[in-house]
This record gives structure tokens, sequence and C-alpha cells, in this order.
């Protein structure tokens, strides 16, 4: 009989693409995965898995009031399945899956996505990283299989709690999805270069005020930013001050595999973000091995996991500070410097048939194997 694992997070599944393929890197181990995530009134519906999902709907979306239900709700739902194997996705879910395990005598898995109390978002709550601060060192020290998304962030937590951290970078497929799109389609000039800034989290910190401002002196070219995020309020507001707007398109988050058209399509993509807290200091995000997927040339912020993935592959520029002008000469020099662009772009190419999921794959399996 296979035994079935259980994952949680607090997200609503549509935009995970490292959730999406744990379950489907499980499923192929020989695993009966189930994932549970919430549902936003406003959430669209999940593509076609070949795994089942659970959306919970909650009372509340976000705050304290959210990660109280959601936990306490997760608790009972967990409590209740079936289950060989649970596995917490950070550590706004470890909690109840870890209390859960305890009481039913589980294996317990820790996927760190984040440096969690080190996240930008609480770090001028203090009483609010208390909690979480309190949480993270009461669960902690019981668990034995754990990963996280960066090397950097695991050395923090090993020095901390005197653990061994796998690493499963979060790393896209080696399979391409079909490009089905042109810049004609899409609605994209194609005598403009095309920047792209892409996420589900365009937060503050992520140096999106500074790119939209930097368009004022970069001409020919078109910046995308693609997704949601607490700063997409202010952007509208700066483009239309700034007279931005035959410059910048702002566009709702997708699902992947449509998200990679515009990836594809682009000139430039666009990581930079500020050197804020912890998190970000240590964090690898996924874009930046989007864009290499898609031979797309990057500009990055000079932090240690992203620039040892710029110097190692000679896939684009680090820039030190965050001002405009800055930003718009790093632009500036990509687009003009054809011959080095154009090295740039081989590199991605030749940089993506190492940089794929397939090869994160092996250290997954031997966490499981281990269990």
């Amino acid at each position: 009989m296979k035994k079935k694992v259980i994952l949680s997070v607090t997200n609503d599944l549509y935009t995970d693409p490292r959730v999406d393929k744990v379950c489907r890197s499980l499923l192929s181990f020989g695993f009966e995965v189930l994932l549970i995530g919430r549902k936003y009134a406003d959430s669209p519906t999940l593509p076609s898995r070949p795994y089942p999902c659970k959306r919970m709907h909650l009372l509340f979306r976000k705050g304290p009031c959210f990660y109280a239900e959601y936990n306490l709700r997760l608790f009972f739902y967990l409590l209740f399945l079936k289950s060989d194997i649970l596995v917490a996705n950070d550590l706004d879910t470890l909690l109840p899956n870890l209390l859960v395990s305890k009481l039913k005598n589980k294996k317990i898995v820790y996927d760190a996505h984040e440096y969690f109390c080190g996240l930008l978002s609480i770090a001028n709550k203090p009483l609010v990283k208390k909690i979480w601060t309190k949480i993270e060192t009461f669960c902690f020290p019981k668990l034995e299989n754990i990963m996280t998304v960066s090397q950097s962030i695991a050395d923090k937590y090993k020095e901390t709690y005197h653990k061994n951290i796998a690493v499963v970078r979060n790393i896209p497929s080696g399979i391409c999805p079909e490009v089905t799109e042109t810049r004609e389609s899409l609605g994209l000039p194609k005598n403009k270069s095309i920047i792209l800034l892409q996420g589900n989290g365009i937060n503050q910190g992520r140096g999106a005020e500074e790119l939209v401002s930097a368009m004022q002196f970069i001409e020919g070219a078109l910046l995308l930013i693609i997704g949601n995020g607490t700063v997409i309020p202010k952007l509208k507001k700066m483009i239309t001050e700034i007279a931005l707007s035959d410059k910048v398109q702002l566009i709702d988050r997708m699902n992947p595999d449509k998200l990679f058209n515009y990836t594809y399509l682009a000139d430039i993509g666009i990581s930079i973000d500020k050197d804020l807290s912890p998190n970000l200091h240590y964090s690898l995000p996924n874009k930046i091995f989007e864009y290499i997927k898609a031979e797309t040339p990057i500009i990055v912020s000079n932090l240690p996991e992203r620039a040892l993935i710029v110097d190692q592959y000679q896939v684009g520029k680090k820039i030190n500070n965050f001002d405009s002008q800055t930003i718009a000469d790093a632009i500036n020099e990509m687009i003009n410097d054809k011959e080095q662009y154009a090295r740039y772009k081989e590199n991605c190419k030749k940089a993506a048939k190492e940089l794929r999921w397939e090869n994160e794959e092996k250290v997954l399996r031997e966490v499981y194997q281990k269990i």
C-alpha cells in the first residue's frame, strides 16, 4: 500500500510552483499525495493536477485572526485524516503539523521556503516577530527532516539549531512549457526591448518602485511587472504621476505556463530585492531560474545567493545600489552591448541544462528515502 503524504501551505495553490513540483515528484516516488491550501473569494480555478487538492474557505484573509483560524482548522483537518507523512511548508503551517505528528506518531517534513523570522513584513512588528520566533524555537528542536531553498538559509538554521538541513532549490523543471504566444498576440511591441519583473510577491523591498522610476531614463523599452503584491497600488500611482503609461505595464498574476510566454519573449529579467531583511539577504528567488530557463539574461541585486548564480554562470549583471539612475544604467548597458548580451543569452542556454528541477529532485528523493 502506498504511503500517504499530506502537504499544507497558507496560499491558494494557484501560483506556488515549488509545492506543485514537490507533489509531482512525490507521486513519481510512489507516494499518495494530498495538498492543502486556502481559497480566497477571488481565487482562480486550479488547472488540472495529477494529485488532489483541498482549499479551505476561511473567514479571515490576513493578520493574526487568519493565522489563528488557519492553524486551528488545519490541526483538526489533519487530525482526522489518514496519513503517513506530514509536510509543513513554512513556519505558518508548522505548529499544527508538528502537534498532529506527535499525537498520531507520524513522520513530519519541514520545508522552509523562507527564513521566516527574518521576513521584512514582520521586521517592525516586535510582538508578531516574538510569537513566530517562539513557535520556531518550540518546533525546530523536535524536527528531523528539514529542507530549505538556499544554502545561506540552511547555514543560518544550522548555526541556530544545530540541525542538518537539505537544500532543494526552487528551480523549474527542465521541460519547457509550449510557447503559444507571440509579441503580437500579447499586444507587446516588436521594436522595443521588453524588461520583465515577475513574481507573486511584488512587495516592499523588491525594488519595483525604483525600477519603475528608472524607466524615465530608458528609451526604446517597455517594462512589464507581472504579479500581485502590496506595492502595486503605489506603482499605479507612480505610473500616472510620472507619466510612464507608455513605458510600464502592470499585469495581474497568471498560471506558470501562461507566464512562461512572457518570460520567453522578454529581453531582460529583473530580480533586485533590497538588503532590508535577513530573509531578503539569504533568498534565492525562483524567478531567477525561470529567466535562465527562458534564456532571458538577468539583472540582480548583489546579494549572496543570486550573485553566486550570476558569477558562476555569467548570465547577467549585478547592481550594488538601488537609485533609479544606477538601475537605468545597468539596463541601458545590457540593451546596447549586443555582443555581451549575446554571450549572456548563450550562457543562459548552457546554465539551464544544469539548473533544473530534475537535479534538485535527487536531493528531495534522499530526504524521503530516509523517512
